[in-house]
C-alpha cells in the first residue's frame, strides 16, 4: 500500500503540525509575559518531541501528504527559529551558540526559497538534518532550564552542552549535504518542467 496521499490536507499529522505552530505564541507568553522559563522549556520540549510523533503517524497510518511534507518542516524551522531568538533575547543561551544556529537556519531557508524560485524539485530532509534539529530542540529547552532556578538547573546546563555540540555538527553537516542534492533537484526540476 502506498504511504502517500498527496492531495490530502486534513490528516492527523497535518493537524499536529498546525497545533505545534499555534503553540508558538503560548511559548513566548510563558517565557516573556509570565517569566516562567521552566514551563516555557517544557512546552518547547514537548513541541519538539511531537515532530517525531507526526512523522511516525504519517508513515504508520499512510497519511503522508504533499501539504504535510511542507507543513512539518516549516513548523520545525519556525519553532526552532522563534525558540532560538527568544532564548537568545532571554539570555539563557550563549550568544555564539544562538548565532551559529540562526545563521544555519537562515542560510538553509534562503537556499530553499531560491531553489523553489529557480524551479527545483523539493528536497527531502536528510537524517543528519533531522538529528541536528532534534538535538537543538532538546538542547534549547535545557539551556532555558539551566537559567530557571530549579533544583536541576546545573544538570540541565551540562546536558545542554552535551547535546548542542553534536546537534550543531549534524546541522552544518546536513547543510553541506544539501549542496549536491540541491544541484540534482534543480536539474531534475528543470527537466520535469521542460517535459
Amino acid at each position: 500500500m502506498d504511504d502517500e496521499q498527496p492531495d490530502r490536507i486534513l490528516t492527523v499529522p497535518n493537524l499536529i503540525s498546525f497545533v505545534r505552530l499555534c503553540c508558538i505564541p503560548w511559548f513566548l507568553w510563558l517565557l516573556f509575559a509570565q517569566d516562567n522559563r521552566h514551563a516555557a522549556a517544557w512546552l518547547l520540549a514537548v513541541l519538539g518531541c511531537t515532530d517525531w510523533v507526526d512523522g511516525w503517524i504519517a508513515r504508520r497510518w499512510h497519511q503522508v501528504s504533499t501539504v504535510g511534507k511542507v507543513l512539518d518542516p516549516t513548523a520545525d524551522r519556525l519553532m526552532l527559529a522563534v525558540g532560538v531568538v527568544a532564548i537568545l533575547v532571554d539570555g539563557s543561551v550563549p550568544v555564539a551558540i544562538g548565532v551559529l544556529t540562526i545563521v544555519r537556519e537562515i542560510t538553509v531557508a534562503v537556499a530553499v526559497l531560491a531553489l523553489a524560485a529557480m524551479g527545483a524539485r523539493r528536497i527531502d530532509v536528510t537524517w543528519a538534518g533531522k538529528a541536528g534539529t532534534f538535538g537543538q530542540m532538546v538542547a534549547y529547552p535545557l539551556f532555558l532550564v539551566s537559567h530557571a532556578g530549579v533544583n536541576w538547573s546545573d544538570i540541565a546546563g551540562v546536558l545542554a552542552w552535551i547535546v548542542i555540540v553534536p546537534a550543531l555538527v549534524f546541522s552544518y553537516w546536513s547543510a553541506a549535504q544539501y549542496v549536491p542534492l540541491a544541484r540534482k533537484a534543480l536539474r531534475e526540476g528543470r527537466v520535469g518542467s521542460a517535459a
